[in-house]
C-alpha cells in the first residue's frame, strides 16, 4: 500500500503533551509519551503514526503512513489542527474559568479514532470505576477486536451483534450492559442507525435519536458529542466530577448546584465542552 508522509506546523498555541497526557488514560490508545506519538488506526486498514516534534508555542508534526491526503486531512481534524485554539482561550478572560484557561492553554478536544468505539467505550464505562471499566473495555476490544501492527482496533459491529448476552456475561459484563452493547451494535449492523450520518445533524437531533436506544442516556450522547464528533459547545450537568472541579475552584463547601452551574452557562458558550474538558483535567 502506497503511503505518504507530511510535516507541518501550526500558527497558534498547541499543548500536544497535555494531548498526549488525556489519550494515555485510554488503554486502547497506542500512545508513546518518550517519543511523544500516538498510532493512529484508519478505517482503509492502516496506521498512521502522529508524531509531535515542535513545542507549545511553536508547534509542529509529521504525520507518517498516511495513504492519501484525506487520511491526512482526518487526522487534521481528529486533532484539532485544523483550526485555531487562540480564540477560545480568549473568550474565558474575565470569566470564572480564566485561571484555569490560562493553566491548560491549548489543550485540544481531541475526537476519538472511531464514532462505534466511542459509543461502546461509553456504554461499557457506564457506573463503573475508571479501573474496572478500562479492565472490561480491554477485555472487549482484544477478545473480538484486531490487532494491526501492535494496535488494538474495535471489533466491528456486525462482529458484537452475533454475539449472545451469555459470552459478555461471562467476561464480567453486567446482563443489562451486555444487552446494550449488542442491542446498539445490532441496530448499527442493521443500518437502523447510523453513526456517520450524525456528523451532518445539530446536537440535539443526535442526543434525541440516541437516547432512543436502551443503554444510551443524556450522559452517554453528550460524551458521543463531544468526544465523537468534537462539538464545542456542551457540558454534562450531572457528571460529578465537573461539579467537584467547580466546587474547589469556586471554594463552596458542597457541590453546586444544577442551577448555579447554568448560571455561567452564558459566559462560557459557545465553549462548554472546553470548559469541562479543562475542568476534568484540573482534577485527574
Amino acid at each position: 500500500m502506497y503511503s505518504m508522509d507530511v510535516q507541518f506546523s501550526l500558527p497558534f498555541t498547541y499543548d500536544f503533551d497535555r494531548a498526549l497526557d488525556r489519550l494515555s488514560g485510554d488503554p486502547v490508545i497506542a500512545v508513546n509519551r518518550e517519543s511523544r506519538s500516538v498510532r493512529i488506526p484508519m478505517k482503509e486498514g492502516n496506521v498512521v503514526t502522529l508524531l509531535g516534534k515542535g513545542t507549545t508555542c511553536s508547534p509542529s508534526f509529521i504525520v507518517e503512513n498516511a495513504v492519501d491526503e484525506r487520511q491526512q486531512e482526518e487526522i487534521k481534524s481528529t486533532f484539532h489542527f485544523d483550526r485555531p485554539l487562540d480564540g477560545i482561550s480568549a473568550h474565558f478572560k474575565g470569566t470564572d474559568l480564566e485561571q484555569l484557561f490560562r493553566e491548560h492553554e491549548g489543550t485540544p478536544l481531541i475526537k476519538s479514532f472511531s464514532l462505534y468505539g466511542e459509543l461502546m467505550k461509553s456504554i461499557i464505562h457506564q457506573q463503573l470505576n475508571l479501573s474496572f471499566a478500562n479492565t472490561l473495555l480491554m477485555r472487549f476490544v482484544e477478545s473480538y477486536g484486531d490487532k494491526i501492527d501492535g494496535v488494538w482496533r474495535y471489533p466491528s459491529p456486525e462482529r458484537i451483534a452475533s454475539l449472545d448476552v451469555t459470552e459478555l456475561r461471562d467476561k464480567q459484563f453486567s446482563t443489562r450492559k451486555a444487552e446494550y452493547v449488542i442491542g446498539v451494535s445490532q441496530a448499527i449492523s442493521e443500518g437502523r442507525l447510523d453513526l456517520e450520518k450524525f456528523s451532518g445533524m445539530e446536537d440535539a437531533e443526535v442526543t434525541a435519536e440516541l437516547i432512543t436506544y436502551r443503554g444510551v442516556g443524556p450522559w452517554t450522547a453528550q460524551g458521543f458529542l463531544m468526544f465523537g464528533l468534537g462539538r464545542p459547545n456542551l457540558f454534562p450537568l450531572a457528571d460529578i466530577g465537573l461539579q467537584n472541579a467547580l466546587k474547589r475552584i469556586w471554594g463552596l463547601d458542597r457541590k453546586p448546584t444544577k442551577d448555579e452551574i447554568l448560571a455561567h452557562f452564558p459566559d462560557w458558550s459557545p465553549y462548554l465542552s472546553y470548559a469541562a474538558l479543562y475542568l476534568w483535567r484540573s482534577i485527574e
